[in-house]
C-alpha cells in the first residue's frame, strides 16, 4: 500500500489514538489534533518523519484550517480525513439549558462540520475520504442523551450530504459501538442518577464483566476503512462490526 497523508482529530486516547496507531504501523504520515499536547508530541517522537500535530480546542472557529494548511506544508497533501472527537455530557432535555445543547453541538455538529469543510479542496484532488466517529445513540434514544444522541444523528446526516455533494469523496460514519474510553467512564460516573436505571446498569456490567470493546477493534477498522475507502458505502452510517464492514475486520 502506497504512502498516504491522513488527519485524525482526538488522536490523543482512545479510538483516534487506535486509528492513528494503525495507519503509522502501515507507513502512512498523519497529522494529529486534540486538546492535549504531551500525547501528541510522544507520537511524533517516536515516529519521526511521520507525524506532526497541532494542539488546541476543536471548537476554534480558525484550528480546522490550521490542521489542514500544516498538512500540506508538511507531507504536501491529504488523502483522508477522521473526524474522531466529541462529549456526551448526559443531562435530562428538561434540566438542560440552551447553551449546554449548543456546546454539545458546537464540538460535535459545527467543529466537524468545520474540519471537513476545511479539507474540501484537498479531498477534492486526491479523491480522499472522511469517516465520521457517530454513535449506535444516533438512531435510538437513551435517558439523559437527548444531546448526544441528536448531535450525532445531525453528522451522520452531513456525511450523508456531503457524499452525494463532493462524489469524489467517500464520505462514512461509522458507530464504534462500547469502547473502553473514558466516554465509557463518564457514563459510569455521571448517569447513575439521570440515566434510565436498567440502561445504566447495562453500561456498567459490560465494564464489570469486561465485555467492553477494546478501542483498537473499531480503530482498526476505521483505519482501513480511511486509507482503502469502498465507493459504494459512500453515504452510508454503519456499525464497525456490520457485514458492509466485514473486510476491514481481517
Amino acid at each position: 500500500m502506497a504512502s498516504k497523508v491522513f488527519i485524525v482529530t482526538g488522536a490523543s486516547r482512545g479510538i483516534g489514538a487506535a486509528i492513528t496507531k494503525r495507519l503509522l504501523s502501515q507507513s502512512h504520515k498523519v497529522i494529529l489534533a486534540a486538546r492535549s499536547q504531551e500525547p501528541l508530541e510522544a507520537v511524533k517522537t517516536s515516529h519521526p518523519g511521520q507525524v506532526e500535530y497541532l494542539a488546541g480546542d476543536l471548537t476554534d472557529p480558525n484550528i480546522a484550517t490550521k490542521i489542514v494548511d500544516l498538512a500540506v506544508e508538511t507531507f504536501g497533501k491529504i488523502d483522508g480525513l477522521v473526524i474522531n472527537h466529541g462529549i456526551l455530557a448526559p443531562k435530562k432535555l428538561a434540566d438542560s439549558s440552551i447553551e449546554d445543547f449548543r456546546h454539545v453541538y458546537d464540538v460535535n455538529v459545527f467543529s466537524y462540520l468545520t474540519m471537513a469543510k476545511a479539507a474540501l479542496r484537498e479531498l477534492r484532488k486526491s479523491k480522499g475520504s472522511i469517516v465520521w466517529v457517530s454513535s449506535g445513540a444516533a438512531s435510538g434514544a437513551y435517558v439523559a442523551w437527548g444531546a448526544y444522541g441528536s448531535s450525532k444523528a445531525a453528522t451522520n446526516s452531513i456525511a450523508a450530504h456531503i457524499a452525494v455533494e463532493e462524489p469524489d469523496i467517500t464520505s462514512i460514519a461509522v458507530a464504534p459501538g462500547r469502547v473502553d474510553t473514558d466516554m465509557q467512564a463518564t457514563i459510569r460516573s455521571e448517569g447513575k442518577d439521570i440515566m434510565d436505571e436498567a440502561q445504566y446498569k447495562s453500561f456498567v456490567d459490560a465494564f464489570n464483566q469486561g465485555v467492553l470493546l477494546k478501542p483498537e477493534q473499531p480503530g482498526n477498522v476505521i483505519a482501513g476503512l480511511v486509507a482503502e475507502p469502498a465507493k459504494e458505502l459512500s453515504g452510508k452510517f454503519l456499525s464497525w462490526n456490520s457485514q458492509e464492514l466485514a473486510a476491514y475486520r481481517q
